[in-house]
């Protein structure tokens, strides 16, 4: 975005009535103590870069409404939490009352705080008995979802109507049996990710249905992670075709799916009939972080023999345990929105953030997402809302305790909280539905690093 100049003096940038400035969680992130899922495992197994275990995470399963009394004093009119399967169905076919009464108490918590839930039914965990059977790789998998997605819409239908099916099937399946950095730990597994991802394609389908059968008024979609790709040597061909095909196969092969009810090439080899996934959506949920720069390299054969790095002069969050997390690149918003605009149905940024413990760039990066998204809802898009991640530090899968999203800094052994900056500035948005004059010199005072500042415009 071009920014704005003495010649184009600011303007207060208001979103219409009824958008949506929420904050997004996940179940083993925050709630501690789940011990009956596959990331239990993970981390006894030791294979969290850090070395740590989750354990009492931020503490939700004991005090959530703690989190949703901040929310509520920022004045966030939605909150996005998952439900933890495994705490639910321990074991298949057997639920837990006292989960569903503590879940039950959350749901109840945000509604009287004014706060409207967006329930996530898999956010990258799974029970382990299911974790045994195969998970999505078992075609009975898809059966085994429905249940529980009908068990869950059945026990809170009366609290809550917007409900996400899948967390980033993308970033499941890629994570899980290609790269081998989640759970199952399988590197170079590509027909197994093509077979998953089709697999969690007839889950979301088969829950879509099933919710509609039970709540017909309800809003159900999915969330896409969606990355930038750009050449690392803009001239080179073979650069370029490299970010089409990083694109085509990690970006775009779910959303074709939902749009088509076909699986694209070359997910077609395996997938099967996915036409009862067509059209399987009331809206679809972005998730939005990063730019990755590409370059052809024989020695990366498990990245399609691409070296995918982050140039260090460009703004970026703090490093993870091996590598850079990635350029923040708030321009990527419209990226996704054009991604997801053919399937002709609202849009929800369900997540969008920056690993940043000293809050050195995330006022620059909330600042300059409103003013994209701003920019995409004048020029048409029917973007809804905009989820922030998250509220407090919590426990980043592989990364462990070393990325630090939150809008406010968590002590993960005392539990203490305590606002960083960038909560302020994110609370006014929120609290004036949108970006005034004012919040640009704000971020400008906020954002340490001058290199940012300057990229912003401010």
């Amino acid at each position: 975005m071009t920014p704005q100049t003495g010649d184009q003096p600011p303007r207060d940038l208001i979103f219409p009535e009824g958008f949506l400035w929420g904050v997004s969680t996940s179940a083993h992130q925050v709630e501690g103590n789940n011990t009956k899922n596959q990331w239990h495992e993970w981390e006894r197994q030791g294979r969290i870069k850090t070395g740590e275990a989750c354990g009492f995470a931020c503490g939700w399963w004991e005090n959530a409404e703690a989190d949703f009394d901040i929310a509520q004093k920022m004045g966030l009119n939605s909150l996005r939490l998952s439900v933890e399967w495994s705490r639910v169905e321990p074991r298949p076919g057997e639920w837990d009352a006292n989960a569903f009464k503590r879940y039950r108490a959350m749901l109840k918590g945000l509604c009287e705080r004014g706060i409207k839930p967006f329930v996530s039914l898999h956010h990258f965990t799974n029970p382990m008995w299911f974790e045994r059977e195969g998970a999505f790789l078992n075609p009975s998998g898809v059966s085994h979802f429905e249940r529980f997605a009908v068990r869950v819409v059945k026990e809170f239908g009366d609290l809550c109507s917007d409900w996400v099916t899948v967390n980033e099937p993308n970033v499941y399946a890629g994570m899980g049996y290609q790269l081998g950095e989640f759970p199952p730990g399988l590197r170079g597994k590509t027909l197994s990710a093509f077979k998953v991802l089709g697999n969690l394609c007839r889950a979301h389908a088969r829950a879509y249905r099933a919710i509609h059968d039970l709540q017909p008024n309800a809003n159900v979609g999915w969330a896409q992670h969606i990355l930038a790709f750009t050449p690392g040597r803009p001239h080179s061909p073979v650069d370029r075709f490299l970010c089409y095909v990083h694109d085509e196969l990690f970006n775009k092969s779910f959303i074709k799916m939902i749009a088509t009810g076909k699986a694209p090439f070359p997910y077609n080899l395996v997938c099967g009939d996915l036409s009862s996934a067509k059209d399987t959506c009331d809206f679809v949920g972005v998730n939005v972080y990063n730019r990755a720069h590409v370059e052809f390299d024989l020695r990366w054969a498990k990245t399609l023999f691409s070296r995918i790095f982050i140039p260090p002069d460009l703004p970026q969050g703090d490093h993870g345990v091996e590598a850079p997390y990635g350029e923040a690149f708030p321009q990527c918003l419209a990226v996704a929105a054009q991604y997801v605009q053919g399937l002709k149905c609202p849009i929800y940024v369900l997540e969008n953030g920056v690993p940043d413990r000293d809050d050195r760039i995330r006022p620059w990066l909330i600042l300059e997402a409103v003013r994209e998204l701003h920019q995409l809802v004048e020029q048409g898009f029917d973007v809804r809302g905009y989820f922030h991640w998250t509220l407090t530090d919590n426990f980043e899968w592989s990364e462990g305790w070393r990325l630090r999203f939150g809008l406010y800094h968590l002590n993960e052994v005392t539990l203490e909280r305590w606002a960083r900056p960038s909560a302020k500035l994110y609370s006014s948005i929120a609290r004036h539905n949108g970006l005034l004059a004012r919040h640009r010199s704000e971020a400008s005072q906020l954002s340490q690093s001058e290199s940012v500042v300057k990229s912003a415009g401010l």
